[in-house]
């Protein structure tokens, strides 16, 4: 009975745009924990002693509030579902990872250093340098740059057809932009490659998520923005964090100015909803300045 709630329930989320990949996994882990145990309903015990087998604080709460917002989905159309305790292991101490904003440098040495990557001679070192600078100048994820297919460069920019929420896009290239990547097509378009994904490997097959951030983690620590494994660092990530905050600097310094520059960000983010927005934005020196200067022209009684 467990799994076809469960079934009904993955059906539900997938439907409404979310791949639900990693809660899926985890659910399916519980429910077979369950039904091994001969339960047909979620019990706060049984979800006590499955969430206590993972290795971490970090990896129980985890699985503590996964299951927990199941068995709310649950509960909510059969009362014998119990619904443990947010705090069932305590508060949580989660901080937020500051994102890393690159300066205009860092991403310059990071695009020179991915073009020395090799083999000599491949087009490996063109596509990681085009990737991560085109990631860099329009903030898009990498799973989707990942996803971009030869038909989606179009003379209007880049259509991103497969987001994370199923909302398809245009991204508009700034000409410098635009330039760097029709020298990449002129080279991709010479590969031999059954695949017709932008972004190829020497083998001329679609590249994978896993070895594009090994690639960078290698690329960032050959310029010394990152140490060794298990150090903390510059995510590549953290290239679209830097594209919002940057994007905010250069908007004009009037309220209306920047809601209307936070609505046109958040679209071409590819975001649900404009309060997902925020949570790429950080605050930087410039940004400081410019929320200072509001702030005492607000005291003088100026339009801010």
């Amino acid at each position: 009975m467990l799994s076809q709630l469960l079934a009904d329930h993955a059906a539900l989320h997938r439907a409404l745009g979310f791949k639900f990949r990693t809660p899926g996994i985890l659910l399916r882990n519980f429910v077979t924990f369950a039904e091994r145990r001969g339960e047909c309903v979620v019990t706060t015990e049984t979800v006590r002693e499955w969430a206590l087998q993972a290795p971490s604080p970090e990896q129980r709460r985890n699985r503590l509030l996964t299951v927990r917002r199941f068995a709310i989905a649950l509960h909510a159309e059969d009362p014998r579902h119990e619904v443990p305790s947010a705090d069932l292991f305590g508060r949580a101490s989660h901080r937020r990872r500051a994102p890393y904003i690159y300066d205009p440098g860092d991403i310059r040495r990071l695009i020179d250093a991915a073009h020395r990557l090799g083999p000599d001679g491949s087009i490996r070192p063109l596509t990681y340098a085009t990737m991560f600078g085109l990631i860099a100048t329009t903030g898009m994820r990498v799973s989707e740059a990942l996803a971009i297919r030869l038909p989606d460069v179009t003379d209007d920019g880049l259509i991103i057809a497969q987001t994370k929420f199923k909302k398809s896009r245009l991204l508009p290239l700034h000409p410098t932009t635009r330039h760097a990547l029709d020298g990449y097509l002129a080279t991709r378009l010479k590969e031999a490659s059954l695949s017709d994904a932008l972004f190829i490997s020497h083998q001329g097959t679609p590249l994978a998520y896993p070895t594009v951030i090994t690639v960078f983690l290698q690329v960032v620590r050959s310029i010394g923005l990152r140490g060794g494994p298990g150090s903390r660092g510059p995510r590549i990530h953290d290239l679209r964090h830097t594209f919002a905050v940057r994007s905010l600097e250069r908007c004009a310094h009037d309220a209306k100015a920047v809601a209307r520059h936070i609505t046109a960000l958040s679209t071409y983010l590819g975001h649900a909803h404009v309060t997902d927005t925020y949570w790429y934005l950080q605050a930087t020196p410039e940004l400081m300045a410019h929320m200072a200067a509001a702030g005492e022209a607000l005291h003088r009684g100026e339009a801010a």
